[in-house]
């Protein structure tokens, strides 16, 4: 968030954080770091002036198999107020090179190799991935992470 910060308020984008302090995930750092980066800088990129990208974090439970207890894992949403992707283009977004929109991506220096990135370095901390879009009003990343790997 600091390190986008002034990104954003060139653009008049506010940022949001919404997280427990006290929270705490075992996870790589730095693997982490680079998921919510590229998830709040695709939000920026996206988000038209005076728009929001905001980042929630919260411990979830999840059902276990025939109703047993399952791990917690930690729930971050990224979601913005920007652009939003066409409906026909949600089940390719995770996929390598692949852009919504070919000439906006390629003017703004895109590879299409963000959101695959984002994805591979989610499935190596045994989590999932999920995209809510809507053309014009915005797009919400759901990111679900164990709390606690079993190694």
């Amino acid at each position: 968030m600091e390190f986008l910060g002034p990104e954003a308020a060139k653009k008049e984008i506010s940022l949001e954080l919404d997280a427990p302090e006290e929270l705490f995930i075992e996870a790589d750092e730095d693997r982490l770091g680079q998921i919510t980066l590229n998830l709040l800088q695709n939000g920026i990129s996206y988000t038209p002036e005076g728009g929001r990208v905001r980042v929630k974090a919260v411990i979830v439970e999840t059902a276990g198999e025939e109703g047993g207890d399952a791990p917690e894992h930690v729930r971050i949403t990224v979601s913005d107020t920007g652009i939003g992707i066409p409906k026909k283009d949600l089940p390719r977004i995770f996929e390598r090179f692949y852009r919504v929109d070919k000439a906006r991506s390629r003017s703004s220096g895109g590879t299409g190799l963000g959101l695959s990135i984002v994805k591979h370095l989610v499935e190596l901390h045994h989590g999932t991935i999920r995209v809510e879009s809507t053309v014009g009003v915005g797009s919400t990343f759901v990111i679900e992470l164990p709390l606690i790997h079993d190694y």
